[in-house]
């Protein structure tokens, strides 16, 4: 190319690129192409993501909780619908032998969120990280070490997915109406938001994919295909030297403790779906 032809560098406040082909898939299970999901442009311009079939599925419950004027009422609605649809109650209704030598009917999407707070890189969070990128096509980029393909980390989570998965009464398709009611009440509680600002402590910010510094104190990271973040800015100085702080898009956020008040402790805690964020970095 001759050089009058070139293209000039970037300013420290522009970048266009793309993430590394291998931190996404084709493939998935929404109305979002994985490709715009993992893009920094969906982080500035997000859309609504809506899962395959599960809005229509459970019609019946959306429209009770049209009903209710209460967030508290629409979570217990949830959750009692929840129990009586996946059987959670009753398990041997759903074909559970209590005489079975591998009992797995306590594994429900609550034992998988609070696996998640114990330890993210265990068995549960395997399922998750698994669930994000079967619904999402967002691939784990991290578990217990950076995942390459045929890594040891790599079989690891693939271990741990398919153990937290079996003999199991249907856990990804609680998740599916988990994050399709956290949309829902997130819609109703925050109308006409689309971002939330959120906070993440870190140890290390080279443990995460780095892919353009915008200046001293503003980068674009690849974030993991499920994060853990806070709105409490002193709560996240708590797991870290250094704070990312970052525009979540609403459709983005799989989960948060206080859309379901006293289900579980920390209602300041999101779990967050990945892809490329534009982050501001402190100390």
């Amino acid at each position: 190319m001759p050089q009058s032809q070139k293209q000039a560098p970037l300013a420290d406040t522009e970048w266009c690129g793309s993430p590394p082909r291998e931190a996404w898939t084709r493939f998935n299970r929404c109305d979002v192409p994985s490709a715009l999901l993992v893009s920094l442009d969906f982080q500035r311009q997000p859309k609504p993501i809506n899962l395959d079939g599960v809005a229509y599925i459970h019609k019946d419950l959306f429209l009770r909780l049209e009903r209710l004027a209460d967030p508290a009422d629409r979570g217990r609605q949830f959750v009692d619908y929840l129990a009586v649809y996946f059987s959670l109650v009753s398990p041997e209704s759903a074909g559970f032998n209590a005489h079975s030598r591998i009992r797995r009917a306590k594994a429900d999407y609550l034992s998988l969120l609070r696996g998640w707070l114990f330890d993210p890189d265990g068995r549960e969070g395997a399922v998750l990280k698994g669930w994000v990128a079967s619904r999402f096509g967002l691939l784990p980029r991290y578990f217990g070490g950076r995942i390459i393909p045929d890594s040891e980390e790599y079989q690891r989570f693939l271990g741990q997915q398919s153990a937290g998965v079996y003999n199991t009464n249907n856990l990804e398709g609680q998740l599916d109406l988990l994050y399709t009611y956290c949309q829902y009440e997130l819609a109703r509680q925050r109308a006409g938001q689309h971002h939330l600002t959120l906070y993440r402590g870190v140890n290390r910010l080279t443990d995460h994919d780095i892919m353009a510094r915008l200046g001293r104190r503003r980068c674009v990271v690849l974030l993991n295909n499920l994060n853990s973040f806070t709105t409490n800015r002193e709560r996240a100085d708590e797991f870290g030297d250094q704070i990312l702080a970052t525009e979540v898009p609403m459709s983005k956020i799989l989960f948060s403790n206080a859309l379901l008040p006293g289900v579980l402790k920390g209602e300041e805690e999101y779990m967050v779906i990945g892809g490329l964020y534009e982050v501001t970095l402190g100390g």
